[in-house]
């Protein structure tokens, strides 16, 4: 980067702020420089239909989740981690930017980095960083969100040491091997928590005919979701519709019952792990064995899970503090000092042509 361009931005940089997104499937988190985390937020918007209005955004959209009148939609505009619908997200993106800038708006718009899954298209990274433009946002950088995971629980990604991560997300997992500031080896899945809420619906209407909605197996992996057997089982309460008679029934699931459902899943994400690591390097793969793999994202939550991978890999799993907000503490350390991550900064089109 030119002297110039590196002055001009420290000097702009006094007049604005500088913000740090985890654009995620299921949840959104906003990270201010000087601040730390501002913002946990579900990636919901409700949209009034008649008036094409944006009625809410965040946790109280999410709570209008199936339990919306007719004119009115709460809508998931990130699917698989890419953005599904432009303007919802550009007015999600735009809500959250004001909401995290508070009372300390500058002069000018803020610089925003923002996390995406690895191995997206052109395409979809141009319309996330339209989105952060036209939300406000005065320069966009764009990260992988594996490279950010790692950045922010702070591996020698710039050193020539082979890091391996896996960011089990909402929408997409990604598996990356990471050295020397770039991406060696990655695999992005679209088997995630979404994936696993999916497995529950189908696998209580089958087993138990009984319709139940997406929330509630949310609830249901987050409570009595468990990959391996527990010494104490596990249980919950499930109220639905029966699918027999179209009464009101609930019944009682167990942790067995949520470790059959997502079970096939599961094997899906360990075979791309196996895949990933097989066509690793041998010098790198040999640096993975002796530090491990780094568990991050809210799959690394799930009971079990951690344990299950070491036990399958033979290989050390380890699960860093705070592993739900690895990535948006990655761009807040990118923030820091962009200069020193420009080599880990996806570059647009316009960067990558060369000037005549």
């Amino acid at each position: 980067m030119k002297i110039k361009d590196r002055l001009s931005r420290r000097f702009n940089s006094l007049f604005s702020n500088d913000i740090g997104i985890d654009l995620g499937t299921a949840n959104t988190l906003v990270y201010v420089r000087g601040r730390g985390i501002v913002i946990n937020e579900p990636s919901v918007v409700a949209v009034n239909q008649k008036t094409g209005q944006v009625v809410a955004v965040g946790g109280q959209a999410k709570e209008m989740l199936g339990r919306t009148p007719g004119h009115i939609t709460a809508v998931r505009p990130l699917v698989d981690g890419v953005i599904s619908d432009f303007e919802v997200t550009e007015e999600m993106l735009s809500y959250l930017i004001g909401k995290a800038q508070g009372g300390s708006k500058k002069m000018v718009g803020p610089r925003v980095v923002v996390g995406v899954p690895s191995g997206i298209t052109n395409v979809e990274t141009r319309a996330v960083r339209d989105a952060a433009t036209n939300a406000g946002a005065r320069e966009v950088f764009i990260v992988e969100e594996p490279m950010a995971a790692a950045i922010g629980i702070r591996l020698p990604v710039h050193d020539p040491v082979g890091n391996m991560i896996i960011d089990i997300g909402g929408g997409t997992s990604d598996i990356a091997v990471i050295s020397l500031g770039g991406i060696v080896r990655s695999k992005n899945l679209r088997i995630a928590g979404d994936t696993f809420n999916n497995d529950i619906v189908s696998y209580i209407r089958s087993e138990f005919k009984i319709l139940v909605g997406e929330k509630t197996a949310e609830n249901l992996k987050l409570e009595v979701c468990a990959v391996e057997d527990e010494e104490v089982p596990l249980e919950a309460t499930v109220r639905g519709r029966d699918l027999v008679t179209g009464l009101p029934r609930e019944v009682i699931i167990t942790d067995a019952d949520i470790r059959e459902a997502i079970s096939h899943s599961v094997d899906n994400l360990i075979d791309a792990i196996k895949e990933v690591l097989e066509t690793t390097p041998p010098e790198i793969l040999s640096d993975v064995m002796q530090r491990g793999i780094y568990l991050v994202g809210g799959g690394a939550l799930i009971k079990g899970m951690p344990s299950l991978l070491r036990d399958i890999l033979k290989l050390p799993v380890r699960l860093p503090e705070d592993p739900l907000t690895a990535v948006v503490r990655g761009t807040g350390v990118i923030l820091e000092d962009i200069d020193a991550f420009d080599e880990v900064i996806l570059k647009s089109e316009d960067e990558l042509s060369p000037t005549t």
